[in-house]
């Protein structure tokens, strides 16, 4: 498997685990990096997760990799940060972390693959892009289910 192959494998595991999540979260990608032969992937969650729903998103997140065959490998019990990681059968590294204002951030890691070009994820994103900015913002999308209980000071309607 050469870095493109392992940074297509890593989107097929954003895009399935982002299906799986209902209401469905809104997300951009976040930036790629690739090293001497390994590529990182993200997913940055433009929607609002209220402290009330956090849990709720890791254990749906935990028991769909769980029934993927994705093995645990840690899990962050922090109140304002918390976050679960696994590692897939063929070897990814995969992550979901909550940051500051309730942002979920998804992020995949593969093993050390053939080096190679490594294109732009093909994968359609569901919210603004934020190209051109030098950093994405905070989570901006309300919604009536993962939003619940959050003020309106941390997300904000669209």
């Amino acid at each position: 498997m050469d870095m493109q192959a392992a940074a297509e494998r890593s989107d097929e595991i954003l895009d399935s685990v982002l299906k799986e999540i209902r209401p469905e979260l809104r997300w951009t990608h976040g930036p790629t990096s690739v090293g001497m032969c390994d590529v990182t992937r993200r997913r940055v969650v433009m929607t609002n997760i209220s402290a009330e729903r956090r849990g709720s998103l890791l254990g749906l997140v935990d028991r769909y990799w769980r029934r993927s065959g994705y093995r645990m490998t840690a899990i962050n019990n922090d109140v304002d940060f918390p976050a679960i990681y696994a590692r897939t059968q063929d070897g990814f590294s995969v992550r979901l972390r909550i940051g500051g204002k309730g942002q979920a951030f998804f992020q995949v890691d593969t093993p050390c693959v053939q080096e190679s070009e490594v294109l732009d994820s093909t994968s359609q994103a569901t919210a603004p892009l934020y190209e051109g900015m030098e950093l994405i913002p905070r989570p901006n999308i309300h919604s009536d289910f993962w939003s619940a209980g959050a003020s309106e000071e941390a997300g904000g309607r669209s």
